[in-house]
C-alpha cells in the first residue's frame, strides 16, 4: 500500500517509475477538474532536472499542456506524448481510494494506472536518463489535457508547436497497448440531433408535427447506412471490426400516448477506418433531413432539425515501412504492428504533419473500469523500452 499525503514536495534525484505513478496517481485529474496542480508538479520535477518546459493553457485558465525537449534543441525528435486527464470513477464500485495508489499481488490500483499515467510516469522517471546520455537526437516530451474528453488539449498543443522553429518530427503516443506497437485507429465523428415539431392532441396528429417519428425516421435512415457498409464496405482487415462502424446511442421523446411529442432529441456517431470519410456519411443525412423539413413546415412553420456535431477523432494510418514503425518495432522487438478501434491523440499529431505510433504499457480493457489497474511487468517493459530508445537516439 502506498501512503499519499499532498502536497508532495519536489522530488529530486532518481525516481522509479511506480514512485512516480504513486504521485501522479494522487492528482484528481478528473476531466471535469483543473490538472494545473498535477502539471505544476511535472514542471518542477522537471525543473529540478534542468529541463525547460513551456506550458500552454486552455481558455479557462483552469487546463494546461506541458511541452520539453530533452537533447540539441536545434533538431527535431521523437516525442513521448501522454495526457494526464482521467475518466469519472463517480458511480463505479471502487474497493479503495481511487486516487491512492494500491499494489496487490503485482497490480498497481488506482484511476489513471492504465490510462495513462503508467506511461506518464515511465517517461518522467527516464528523464534523468535521457539527460545522462549524449542524445544525437531529442527526446520532446507532450503532456496534454482533456484527452478524455475530444483531445481538446493535444489540439491547442499541436497549434502551439506550429509557432516553435522546431517541433518533433513523429510522435509516439504512450495509451496503453501491451507494449505492442499500433499503426493505426479508427476515427470518429459524432453529433447530437434535436428535432422540433408541434405538439397537440392524438386524436388529431394531422394537425401536429410528430418530432419522435421524424428522429425515428432519421435513425432509420442511419441504420440504412449501418447496413449499406456491412454490405458494400471499405473495409479493412486490420481492424475489428473491419470497417467504419454506425452506433446511436440515445434516443428520448414524448411524454404520454395521447400527446403528440414535439420534441425529439438523439446522438449518433461513426467510427471510420482511415481513408473513409465520416463527414461524408453526417452530410448525407443533414441532406435527408433537409428532405422531410417541406412536409413538416406545412403544418407548422418553426418546425426544425438541427444538428450539433461534437468533437472529432482524426483517424491514425502509419504505413508499415515508415522510420518510426521502424523504430518502434527495433526497440520492442515486435515482428508486427497492428490497429485498433479506439481512438488517440495520435490521429491529431498526424494531422498536423508528425507522423505517430501508439505504444504504451498496459491494457486497454482494464481502462475507465472500477479498480483500474496496471501490471508492474508492463511499467517494467516500458522502463526497458525507453531505456532501449535512449541508445538508439544516442547513436
Amino acid at each position: 500500500m502506498f501512503v499519499t499525503d499532498l502536497p508532495r514536495p519536489v522530488m529530486t534525484g532518481n525516481t522509479t517509475t511506480i514512485e512516480m505513478l504513486d504521485r501522479l496517481v494522487a492528482f484528481d485529474t478528473v476531466s471535469a477538474n483543473s490538472n494545473l496542480d498535477c502539471i505544476d508538479f511535472i514542471r518542477g520535477y522537471l525543473d529540478s532536472h534542468g529541463v525547460a518546459s513551456r506550458i500552454t493553457h486552455d481558455e479557462t485558465g483552469r487546463k494546461a499542456n506541458l511541452y520539453a525537449t530533452i537533447g540539441p534543441e536545434d533538431r527535431a525528435g521523437v516525442a513521448l506524448s501522454g495526457h494526464v486527464d482521467v475518466v469519472p470513477v463517480a458511480g463505479q464500485a471502487w474497493t479503495g481510494d481511487p486516487f491512492l495508489l494500491r499494489r496487490e499481488n503485482g497490480r498497481l490500483i488506482g484511476r489513471g494506472t492504465s490510462d495513462m499515467k503508467g506511461f506518464v510516469a515511465a517517461i518522467l522517471a527516464a528523464v534523468p536518463a535521457f539527460k545522462s546520455r549524449a542524445l544525437s537526437r531529442p527526446v520532446h516530451l507532450c503532456i496534454t489535457y482533456d484527452e478524455e474528453v475530444g483531445c481538446h488539449g493535444a489540439r491547442r498543443l499541436v497549434a502551439d508547436l506550429a509557432t516553435l522553429p522546431v517541433r518533433p518530427e513523429m510522435v509516439i503516443v504512450g495509451e496503453p497497448s501491451s507494449m505492442k506497437p499500433i499503426l493505426g485507429h479508427k476515427g470518429k465523428v459524432s453529433a447530437f440531433c434535436v428535432v422540433e415539431g408541434k405538439a397537440g392532441h392524438s386524436a388529431h396528429p394531422d394537425r401536429a408535427v410528430n418530432a419522435l417519428e421524424v428522429a425515428a425516421e432519421l435513425v432509420h435512415f442511419i441504420t440504412g447506412q449501418k447496413r449499406r457498409i456491412l454490405a458494400e464496405g471499405p473495409f479493412d482487415q486490420g481492424f475489428d471490426p473491419p470497417h467504419t462502424s454506425v452506433h446511436v446511442g440515445t434516443f428520448h421523446s414524448g411524454t404520454a400516448l395521447n400527446v403528440v411529442p414535439h420534441r425529439a432529441e438523439f446522438v449518433f456517431e461513426y467510427r471510420n477506418i482511415p481513408g473513409h470519410d465520416a463527414g461524408s456519411l453526417l452530410d448525407e443525412v443533414r441532406a435527408h433531413a433537409e428532405m422531410l423539413l417541406p412536409a413538416m413546415r406545412a403544418v407548422h412553420p418553426d418546425a426544425a432539425i438541427r444538428f450539433e456535431q461534437r468533437p472529432t477523432l482524426e483517424a491514425m494510418a502509419l504505413p508499415a515501412g515508415h522510420a518510426l514503425a521502424e523504430l518502434v518495432r527495433g526497440v520492442t522487438g515486435a515482428n508486427h504492428a497492428g490497429r485498433v478501434s479506439y481512438g488517440t491523440e495520435g490521429g491529431i499529431f498526424q494531422e498536423a504533419g508528425m507522423p505517430a505510433i501508439v505504444c504504451g504499457p498496459g491494457d486497454i480493457a482494464q481502462a475507465h473500469t472500477p479498480d483500474e489497474w496496471i501490471a508492474e511487468s508492463e511499467l517494467a517493459a516500458c522502463d526497458a523500452f525507453l531505456a532501449r530508445l535512449a541508445d538508439r537516439l544516442a547513436a
